[in-house]
């Protein structure tokens, strides 16, 4: 098999981009073009008759009350972030651990976010909580006015249910704080332009102290101008506070450095690539994303874990033995660690499936175990209680509904507290794992459900994203069963490279200048299931998002045959220009820059915008994107789809939505209303199984 990557385009050849009016975000010219293609999109997939019930579907399955309340304990508490119809921007509460296991347990409520918003007029979304050691009560609340990526800082009793006057408090940007102490603030500033990186996030940390403005914070560490980000953490090796500062140089390097209480701050002497780093008695424990010799001579390679003695470094400053604690296997990759207060668990996806090994430190060496929990799915740590012994896991795989296995004696003792009621019928349904062989030859895994006994060609799903790192896992969807499965239709989950399935170098493979290589795969594996009989090209619809939207939007330009249908959500599409359109220039350790011109002829020979062909003969396409979307610019979507049917391609829909960020965080109802759009897109564009 060759490559089926598109045709080379010069960069004397690129078309001058007539469309870059649309990249003003709120322009009104701009915003006139949303409200017109909108009205011609909602008219068209609305009007369907089968789109009220698959809103309503949907809306019942995202708000149902018996959905799994996931949680984390944190001195004897669960807490919880909970959405519902009643509750559409959610409400933070929590209960005791006893009542949590209970099939109804007694929330507390901590913040009404509905009523935070009546009171205030402004449709807040939770962004997270920073809780102030040791007895969290104080909390630093992370508030997005639209939900996208910026937020407020606010200062907030959890005991008194309100926010501290006079406490501590920012305006919304993409700035982060962690308490040092109850007086002091951690402040990771990207408030003005001095402030932030090119990429627009934090560039300063500043101590802030309380009774100050935050424009008199004192500035304590500083990254480069070009570099991503700076950033500051408070870690706890059981009472040992420890100040970590991060020079963040892109998404996969960065120079680590511990404020020591002197106020010296002095550098971690690992490579800048660190797969991981966390503390746990005493050790650092570590992985790497390229081999690195240790100082010791120890050869470290990614896909294992190592540790050294982080207490006798912090006393000598020499970087004393390291250890492996886990061995390298093939096709076996770390998936995140976390820790109680005697234990470490690792994570890890042995060929994409799930399992979780339970750590000690006996007599200076390290002790594994396998934990007894189910097998063949999606098994991950749901949470840890580092200050504690309480430890919670989740199990799903793509027919078996969620499930949240609890220890309260450090993974000891295992018992299922929560378990997501049945949303689909799955029992006429089989989940199996093929290869498809890519165009140099690398076999490329994928899920598969569908009927079991399928006798003939059925239209078909295909998901995928191939980017950052990011493993694409088995995992159960009730909208998706309700609105695709049980109509007889089949679901495909490609494990492409560019994603973290396998580790690192399954990542790097379709880096930069070979990013087509992730296309390929995707390509491939369409290939694979019109070979095997699953579907038909023409009964194949693509769906991706993000780095997963420039997967489908490539995956249109390059190979419209392969495919009857194409969703492109929140994309990157005219990689051209990712860099002018923030944070885009956060990126380039990822796709490459742009204003190098050999990277820039790579880019250019992919880059969906510029491949438009008016000649060719596009399936279906729905583009979706969001204007509050701080993250990927509205200005891709738009500009692909003003440009698609100016070159005649008709059948091209676009709808954005003008609240919730990049992940459509915020009030369901939304989210239901393009999910309903979404099927009932795919349906038109497919045809039934029936």
């Amino acid at each position: 098999m060759t490559s089926t990557g598109a045709k080379p385009l010069a960069m004397q050849d690129i078309p001058e981009d007539e469309f870059l009016w649309l990249e003003d975000r709120k322009s009104d010219e701009a915003l006139a073009w949303v409200r017109s293609q909108n009205a011609a999109t909602l008219g068209e997939l609305r009007s369907d008759p089968r789109y009220t019930s698959h809103f309503e579907t949907a809306l019942e399955l995202m708000t149902a009350e018996d959905n799994i309340a996931v949680g984390y304990a944190l001195r004897g508490r669960v807490y919880n972030f909970w959405q519902d119809k009643a509750n559409p921007l959610g409400v933070w509460r929590r209960t005791t651990v006893e009542s949590y296991k209970t099939e109804k347990p007694d929330w507390e409520a901590i913040i009404d976010f509905d009523r935070l918003a009546a009171e205030e007029g402004v449709k807040w979304v939770f962004s997270g909580a920073a809780r102030l050691h040791p007895d969290f009560s104080r909390c630093l609340l992370r508030l997005s006015p639209d939900g996208g990526d910026a937020s407020e800082i606010r200062e907030f009793d959890i005991e008194t249910k309100s926010f501290v006057e006079g406490g501590f408090r920012a305006p919304a940007s993409k700035s982060g704080a962690t308490w040092l102490d109850a007086d002091t603030v951690l402040l990771s500033a990207a408030f003005d332009e001095a402030d932030k990186t090119s990429s627009g996030y934090p560039r300063v940390v500043k101590i802030w102290k309380r009774g100050t403005p935050v424009g008199a914070a004192t500035p304590i560490f500083e990254a480069e101008k070009a570099d991503l980000a700076a950033g500051a953490s408070v870690d706890f090796d059981g009472d040992r506070k420890h100040v970590f500062l991060s020079r963040t140089i892109d998404f996969f390097r960065s120079h680590n450095f511990v404020r020591l209480p002197s106020g010296e701050i002095r550098q971690v002497p690992m490579p800048d690539d660190l797969a991981s780093l966390s503390l746990f008695k005493g050790q650092a424990v570590f992985g790497v994303r390229t081999p690195w010799t240790a100082p010791d001579g120890t050869a470290c390679v990614p896909d294992a874990l190592y540790s050294f003695d982080f207490d006798r470094w912090l006393e000598t400053g020499v970087l004393g033995p390291v250890e492996t604690l886990l061995a390298a296997q093939h096709r076996v990759s770390i998936g995140g660690v976390a820790d109680t207060s005697e234990k470490l668990f690792i994570s890890v996806m042995d060929n994409v499936r799930g399992k979780v090994l339970a750590c000690q430190r006996r007599d200076g060496r390290w002790v594994l175990e396998t934990l007894a929990l189910p097998t063949n799915g999606n098994v991950g740590i749901s949470h840890a209680d580092q200050f504690g012994a309480t430890v919670s896991f989740s199990f799903t795989d793509f027919l078996t509904p969620s499930s949240i296995i609890w220890s309260d004696d450090h993974g000891a003792s295992l018992a299922t507290v929560k378990a997501q009621p049945s949303r689909f019928d799955a029992s006429g349904l089989i989940s199996e794992q093929f290869e498809a062989r890519s165009s140099d030859g690398t076999m490329i895994p994928y899920f598969v459900v569908r009927p079991a006994g399928q006798s003939r060609p059925l239209p078909s799903l295909l998901y995928g994203y191939g980017g950052f790192q990011v493993p694409l896992l088995p995992g159960y969807a009730g909208v998706r069963g309700r609105l695709w499965l049980e109509r007889g239709n089949v679901y495909v989950q490609a494990n492409i490279r560019g994603g973290g399935e396998f580790g690192p170098a399954w990542h790097e493979a379709a880096l930069k200048g070979n990013r087509q290589k992730a296309f390929d795969d995707f390509a491939a594996v369409a290939e694979d299931l019109v070979r095997r009989g699953i579907t038909t090209a023409a009964q194949l619809g693509i769906q991706g998002g993000s780095n997963g939207g420039l997967l489908t939007g490539a995956s249109l330009t390059q190979r419209p045959e392969l495919f009857g249908a194409v969703i492109i959500e929140v994309p990157l599409l005219d990689m051209l220009r990712y860099t002018e359109l923030p944070p885009g220039a956060s990126w380039i350790a990822e796709y490459g820059d742009p204003a190098i011109p050999d990277e820039a002829a790579a880019i250019a020979a992919y880059s969906p915008y510029q491949h438009i062909d008016a000649e060719a003969d596009y399936p279906p396409v729905l583009l979706t994107t969001s204007t509050a979307d701080d993250r990927v610019h509205p200005g891709h979507a738009r500009k692909m789809a003003a440009r698609m049917q100016a070159a005649g391609h008709g059948k091209t829909l676009y709808f954005e939505e003008t609240e919730g960020g990049h992940g459509g965080r915020g009030d369901r109802r939304p989210q239901a209303e393009q999910t309903a759009m979404k099927y009932v897109f795919l349906e038109r564009a497919l045809g039934g199984a029936g």
